[in-house]
């Protein structure tokens, strides 16, 4: 399953950190963070549930750039 969410980021080299770091995660099969759109696709995993890996990939996220935000 595929999802587009919006997103705050304020540089593309966040953007470019934040995709690497989600694409690490358990239960995300494919991300792509585009800075100037402001949107994150991220596909998921057979078996896992989307609201969960989200909530792990914003706390990841949020270490790459605290004041970083996913609208779930």
């Amino acid at each position: 399953m595929k999802k587009t969410y919006r997103i705050e980021v304020d540089c593309a080299n966040c953007a470019n950190l934040m995709e690497a770091t989600t694409q690490k995660i358990e239960g995300v099969k494919t991300a792509v963070v585009n800075f100037m759109t402001q949107k994150m696709i991220v596909e998921f995993e057979e078996g896992h549930e989307a609201e969960k890996v989200m909530q792990n990939v914003l706390k990841a996220c949020k270490k790459v750039e605290p004041d970083c935000e996913i609208y779930l």
